[in-house]
Parts: structure tokens; sequence; C-alpha cells
């Protein structure tokens, strides 16, 4: 086929994708693969992206993949990413290249490193889709994911059962992903803050925020979202207390040595060290 006549082609199929509503469409075109994604839930609207590149490397199928890693390939049927894929005779299933680049290298290598995208040592793969995710690793305070220091994988689990270890959206078993390694916040606290029942992201942007210790809000604005202020002429009650206007001036809620414990107390229903 002339190359003019494939542009043509592709243009036809990009065009042709913009005007369905937010589905995965893995897919072969003439002898080489395409992985046309259109997104609408993820904030960057509808986009078409192309699998991940690797130099001469050409597409074997998920079939190839399977082969060794047999337990990845059984447990990706119940995981979220499967759900995405679009079904039917009209669209081959490209699977496993369509994130992690053609294997056609990995496979002559037998599993040689740097012949497949591995997204735990380059989140690009990851990024394909979840472009607003990238946006937030770029933040001034985030996951140290950018600097190769943590993995979308330490978090997510992208081959079996819901993308969220620990449960997914039940607060629970997010908590229960963020305590893995932050030990401290877990607690049991004798006077817990109410807020943790709510689940650490009611509090904390998980990728990336402008705020210190990745916080959706700054300062006091972040507590007053959930504690009521009222103020009458020269009162000002916060959360039921009398709080003056120099009180307040001295920090944040946190760090005017109030209530310092901000996840948990042992010793006060105040959240005091």
């Amino acid at each position: 086929m002339e190359p003019q006549a494939k542009s043509n082609r592709w243009h036809s199929i990009a065009r042709a994708i913009k005007k369905r509503s937010g589905a995965l469409i893995w897919g072969w075109g003439g002898t080489a693969a395409v992985g046309v994604i259109a997104i609408s839930c993820s904030g960057v609207g509808h986009q078409v992206f192309m699998p991940p590149s690797i130099p001469g490397a050409e597409f074997v199928g998920s079939e190839e993949c399977a082969t060794c890693h047999e337990e990845i390939a059984l447990g990706f049927k119940t995981s979220d990413h499967a759900r995405l894929q679009a079904r039917g005779s009209n669209v081959p299933d490209l699977g496993c290249e369509g994130c992690h680049g053609p294997g056609s290298k990995h496979v002559e290598a037998g599993g040689g490193p740097g012949t497949i995208v591995n997204m735990r040592k380059n989140p690009e793969g990851c990024f394909q889709c979840h472009l607003d995710v990238k946006g937030s690793f770029n933040l001034p305070y985030a996951h140290p994911v950018l600097s190769g220091k943590m993995s979308c994988g330490d978090c997510h689990d992208p081959h079996k059962g819901s993308a969220m270890k620990g449960g997914g959206t039940q607060l629970a078993g997010i908590n229960a992903t963020c305590v893995e390694c932050h030990t401290q916040q877990q607690g049991p606290f004798v006077f817990e803050h109410e807020a943790t029942r709510e689940g650490c992201v009611s509090c904390h942007s998980p990728h990336g925020s402008v705020n210190q210790k990745m916080l959706t809000e700054r300062n006091s604005t972040l507590c007053l979202k959930c504690h009521f202020q009222d103020q009458t002429g020269s009162s000002l009650r916060i959360g039921g207390g009398n709080h003056s206007t120099s009180r307040l001036r001295s920090g944040t809620c946190w760090t005017a040595g109030c209530h310092e414990a901000v996840h948990g107390s042992n010793v006060s229903h105040h959240l005091r060290n």
C-alpha cells in the first residue's frame, strides 16, 4: 500500500474512533499493529494514542506473551484494564502489547531487559492514557515516580482485579495501600481523627499537589472544609471551640502546636501529642 493511502486510512480510523464514547480499542491494520484509545474519563477529552514503540519489533499477540507469563494472562481477565478492551471480530485483541509495545524482540531474547516497555522502570507506558496523572507528578510535591524511586505498580495492579491494590474505591482498601509505606499514620490510636475513616485521599492528593505534604488544600483551609466555623462578635468558634484571631495567626491548625497529631493521638481528644 502506498504511504499516502496508508495515511488516509489511519485518518479515517481516527475520525471513526472520535465518534465513539470512551472506548479502548486495540486492532490490527494491514501488516502493522495500531492501538487506538479514545479516552473520555481521564480529563483529556477524546484523544488518539499509539502503543509504545520498540525499534525493529513486531507484534506477536497476547497468546505468545502467555507462554511465559501464564499467571498474569489468567489474572488479567479479572482486571479493571481488561474491561477497557473492545470485543468482536472486527476489533482483534492486541492485549499486552497495547501497553508494553510489540513483543517480537522480547520473545527472541528470551525475555531480555530493554526489549519491552516495563512500567516499573518507565512509567511512560502508563502515561499514554493517564496524562492527567503525569501532570500531577510534575507538581512541586509528588510521589517520586518520575525519579524512579517508585513505580505506578507500587500502588496499582494493572494485571489482576482492581487497579487499586486493596479494594478499588473502598476507602479501607485505599488506606491499606497508603499505610504499606506510611506505617506511622496507621495507628491504632486511642483518639483517632475521624477524617482517616474517610480515606487518606480526603486530605491528600495521591499523585501530586502544589501544597506541602501533598495536601488538597493549603493551611487551615483544609481543616475548615470539615470543621465548621462560626463567628459571633469577637468570638470565633471552630469545631465547637473558641478560636481567637491571634490563635489562628500562630500558624496552621497543626503547626501552631494545637493539633499536631493530625492522624490520631494516644493522649488527647484534641489530637495533641
